[in-house]
């Protein structure tokens, strides 16, 4: 097989015709890989994105042939078709968080989208929105307005992208809320297969690409619990000797054991399957 890309948790192996795409137990923060591994959480991520790839299936092809792959990556690994990726992180937001938050506070408004004045922390959005992001291949990927997106792809792509992303987003929502979860916010990719169908690729509605917070503890105005990332962004947040520049810096135990309980519970609590390592 050829190694094609090795991304900060993903790696792409072309098979043939085929690609197979790896998740490993590498993490980052702010765009910096840390050296210390989670352990399962690559298993996690893509038997959670595989069980997501099935609740949409009447939604949108996506780009899973089957899970047919060497038996040193069984349980991490899906072959998947090749793809003309489009260059927009398509992503959907229903409550005020992260950067959005941020945008919002600076300018009222999310890849130039207007929101009523006086939001809160973890506000729920009037509805949900679709806020898309350049794909940096270096540094932090960039808010793009609709217009600079029908600009790069189309006006019909960049509608069936919107369209796409928050048919995903609700249907994803609907579903978590009903399992005590609440999907703040979410990102996904899409490409083309060779018959010029868009397609979702990647991983989709993992604590990875998420973030996913408790129903029955949710309070606007503050930061929330949550199951995803942002309790490892928080932990290296408080670090006075990091930049957030290369090199990260190593992983405490009680933290590793911490972050993988949490991918271990969104995956349970939303799939209502035990997990086994």
């Amino acid at each position: 097989m050829e190694l094609i890309r090795r991304g900060k948790v993903r790696d792409v192996y072309g098979d043939g015709d085929d690609l197979i795409l790896v998740a490993s137990d590498r993490v980052s923060v702010y765009d910096v890989v840390l050296p210390t591994p989670i352990p399962d959480k690559g298993a996690i991520l893509t038997q959670l994105s595989l069980w997501w790839f099935r609740q949409m299936v009447d939604l949108v092809p996506n780009h899973v042939l089957s899970e047919d792959v060497p038996a040193e990556w069984k349980g991490r690994a899906i072959r998947c078709r090749r793809l003309d990726m489009v260059a927009v992180e398509c992503i959907a937001r229903g409550y005020l968080a992260g950067l959005g938050l941020e945008s919002y506070r600076a300018t009222g408004s999310i890849s130039g989208v207007r929101f009523p004045s006086g939001l809160v922390e973890a506000d729920r959005l009037p509805e949900p929105v679709f806020t898309p992001t350049t794909k940096a291949e270096v540094g932090h990927d960039e808010f793009m307005t609709m217009d600079e997106v029908r600009g790069l792809v189309g006006r019909e792509t960049a509608g069936d992208l919107e369209r796409l992303t928050l048919a995903i987003y609700q249907r994803g929502a609907e579903i978590a809320r009903q399992r005590g979860v609440i999907i703040a916010d979410t990102k996904l990719e899409f490409g083309r297969d060779a018959a010029g169908t868009l397609t979702l690729a990647d991983e989709v509605l993992t604590p990875d690409s998420s973030r996913f917070w408790k129903v029955a503890e949710y309070q606007p105005g503050r930061p929330q619990w949550s199951y995803d990332k942002q309790y490892l962004r928080d932990w290296s947040s408080s670090l006075s000797s990091w930049d957030r520049s290369y090199p990260g810096p190593p992983i405490p135990p009680d933290v590793v054991a911490e972050t993988r309980a949490r991918y271990q519970e969104i995956f349970e609590q939303l799939t209502g399957e035990r997990w086994n390592s």
